[in-house]
């Protein structure tokens, strides 16, 4: 038996809670995975700009921020990044010279990847969102 808030459970119940799987539409998923496209977005060769970005995201989700690396490319300014989470992660790549940025927000348990599309479109002056979404993890 494990202990989980003084309450025994038994290990299999325990084990397969903490694996912060979801039910969403009635299934149960490791989590959801957002493709978020930005177009018409400025200030995609600002480093610091996507770094604070992409923190205000991991804040406004309710995720867990491990990690946070990014690297701005000469010489058109493009930045990848990504932003690992306890929950998965958040990773960009993007084109100034398009207006064009590729955000992926994957996060499983209780945080809420839908709240960083607002962030990212406000961040950036985007004119769209473009946003997919994916469930991972369906069956596993």
């Amino acid at each position: 038996m494990n202990m989980i808030s003084n309450i025994d459970i038994p290990r299999d119940v325990a084990e397969e809670a903490a694996d912060h799987f979801i039910i969403v539409d009635g299934k149960e998923v490791a989590g959801k995975h957002l493709i978020i496209d930005l177009i018409g977005a400025k200030h995609l060769d600002d480093d610091a700009r996507i770094r604070t970005a992409m923190a205000d995201c991991v804040k406004a989700c309710g995720a867990t921020l491990l990690h946070l690396h990014t690297h701005v490319f000469s010489p058109n300014g493009g930045v990848s990044g990504v932003a690992v989470l306890a929950e998965s992660h958040i990773s960009t790549h993007t084109w100034p010279e398009r207006n064009y940025a590729a955000f992926d927000v994957f996060m499983c348990g209780d945080a809420k990847p839908h709240l960083a599309v607002d962030i990212l479109k406000k961040a950036f002056e985007a004119d769209e969102a473009r946003v997919s979404t994916i469930l991972r993890g369906e069956g596993a």
